[in-house]
């Protein structure tokens, strides 16, 4: 059985296509998503109701990442220079679980900005397989319902971000990128991409070499961090003036 796990996690019978018909599809169904959810939810739907659904999205999201753990743990192809959670998409995806579910204020302004940060990676995901691949639909979990979780909780749970909160998040980016560096030397690994970029083409590309793209994409977070604040600003302004 575990042969055969690991023979499907690392095969690639179905090759992902960058901007294939199933990568298409997946970031039309994640736009339609992003706005249908939050809306039915804010419109229809009582506090309890709400939470029950929002605390499902926040279990979907963190098993993308569980998930796929388990599955190399029965495959035997589990990797501590692989599989920890020192990669900034699967930390944010047990913090969405927690904002979602215990709606937690602090993981909220963290994970808010980190979140939305990477939506990047809904046009260049880092997989080698294609739909209706496990890891396809790891990933769709794990980044585009993850940004649909931070919505939920902006516009269902009427949490906001204060102008405060883009610097706990930028601090916290730091700190967490400072503790994966010795994980990095410890396990000779390349967990957030800090020791080298991803093995398939990504946005980090036109960011230049190592450690120049290191530096670029944090000065690039940080300015996300700011765009994300005043959008969130402008439309919850526009909210409150049409109630």
């Amino acid at each position: 059985m575990s042969k055969k796990i690991a023979e499907y996690m690392y095969g690639e019978t179905v090759p992902f296509i960058f901007m294939g018909f199933d990568h298409s599809l997946s970031i039309l169904i994640f736009l339609f998503l992003s706005f249908i959810i939050p809306y039915y939810a804010k419109k229809h739907l009582s506090e309890r109701q709400q939470h029950i659904v929002g605390s499902i999205i926040g279990v979907l999201v963190a098993s993308g990442y569980l998930s796929w753990l388990i599955l190399e743990l029965l495959g035997g192809t589990y990797s501590s220079k692989l599989h920890l959670p020192f990669h900034l998409c699967r930390t944010a995806n047990l913090l969405v679980l927690i904002v979602l579910v215990f709606r937690s204020y602090l993981a909220y302004e963290i994970v808010f900005f980190w979140g939305l940060t990477v939506i990047h990676a809904v046009i260049t995901p880092d997989i080698l397989q294609g739909f209706p691949h496990f890891h396809f639909i790891r990933y769709w979990l794990s980044h585009q319902l993850m940004i649909i979780g931070i919505l939920y909780a902006t516009f269902v749970y009427d949490i906001r971000p204060r102008k405060k909160s883009i610097y706990v998040s930028f601090v916290a980016l730091l700190i967490f990128m400072l503790v994966t560096i010795p994980v990095n030397l410890l396990l000779d690994a390349n967990y957030f991409w800090i020791s080298g970029k991803p093995p398939v083409d990504t946005v980090l590309d036109y960011f230049g070499p190592w450690p120049w793209y290191i530096v670029i994409s944090a000065i690039l977070a940080l300015l996300h961090f700011y765009f994300f604040y005043y959008i969130i600003l402008f439309i919850s302004q526009k909210l409150v003036q049409k109630t």
